[in-house]
C-alpha cells in the first residue's frame, strides 16, 4: 500500500509525515487490497483551520473522509478512525 502525502500552503515536517504514514498504515488491518492512500493537507481560515483529506483507493471503489481540526494530527487520527468503520463495513458487505 502506497501512502502519497501533499501539503497545500506550508511545508509537511518529516515528524508529521511519519506520524501519517504510521496512523494510516494500520488501515490494511482493517481492509485487505488497499491499493493506495491519497493525503491533501491543507490550511484554512477558521479556528479549526488544519485541513486534512484521506482518499483510500480499494478494489471497485474509492472512500474519502475530510476533517478539519486544530492540528494536523487531531485530524489525521479522526480521519483515520472513521477509515476504518467504513472500511469494516464494506469487508462485511461484501463477505455477505
Amino acid at each position: 500500500m502506497e501512502i502519497k502525502v501533499q501539503s497545500i500552503k506550508f511545508d509537511a515536517d518529516q515528524k508529521l509525515l511519519d506520524f501519517t504514514d504510521k496512523k494510516l498504515s494500520k488501515l490494511e488491518r482493517f481492509f485487505e487490497g488497499i491499493t493506495a492512500v491519497d493525503v491533501t493537507m491543507s490550511l484554512l481560515n477558521e479556528a479549526q483551520n488544519k485541513d486534512v483529506k484521506v482518499v483510500v483507493y480499494i478494489p471497485g471503489s474509492t472512500v474519502v473522509v475530510e476533517r478539519s481540526a486544530k492540528t494536523f494530527e487531531d485530524a489525521v487520527t479522526e480521519a483515520a478512525d472513521i477509515l476504518k468503520e467504513k472500511l469494516t463495513r464494506i469487508k462485511e458487505k461484501r463477505a455477505e
